[in-house]
């Protein structure tokens, strides 16, 4: 079985345990499950945040929490080498809600969010993808967040060219 076979297999069964009532997602892995999320750099909270959101909210779809799965496997295989980062992205350090950046409020949360993605440093209080990053990615040109993904990684720290990137995508270009 392949890995993306594997984790929407562990989607479907942890959304039918949660649509079942079971709430816990500390009981939803088994010790290959954990071992398995941490082969491609997850980890069981931000596996379960997407289960949440899509049996709470409808979104994000399996494919796109797989998608974004992929961009950070990639970047945990290619760019860290298959080791975990030990850093952590807490709550007071991310920008706010109302933070700007070339114009756009809540760009620099998003970044900072995306960045810690890649890296598998978010907090597990945080959720790259949540409902808030959704409505910035739909109010700017429709952006898939695993795109938004990539672009973030293939721009490094360049906030300028990101910040064009998103001004093109929200004009439609």
């Amino acid at each position: 079985m392949t890995w993306n076979d594997r984790f929407l297999e562990l989607f479907d069964r942890c959304v039918a345990l949660y649509r079942g009532g079971n709430t816990d997602f500390t009981s939803y892995f088994d010790g290959g499950d954990v071992a398995f999320l941490a082969s491609i750099g997850y980890k069981t909270r931000e596996f379960f945040d997407f289960v949440e959101d899509f049996c709470e909210e409808g979104e994000p779809s399996a494919s796109s929490a797989l998608l974004v799965a992929a961009v950070r496997r990639d970047y945990f295989i290619v760019m860290q080498e298959n080791i975990t980062s030990n850093e952590v992205l807490t709550r007071d350090e991310l920008p706010t809600f109302g933070d700007v950046l070339e114009g756009m409020a809540y760009l620099p949360r998003i970044l900072a969010k995306a960045r810690a993605k890649l890296r598998g440093e978010l907090d597990p209080d945080i959720m790259f993808g949540c409902g808030g990053d959704r409505k910035f990615l739909r109010d700017h040109g429709n952006i898939p967040a695993p795109d938004f993904l990539r672009h973030v990684w293939a721009a490094h720290d360049d906030d300028k060219l990101l910040a064009g990137w998103v001004r093109d995508c929200q004009a439609g270009r």
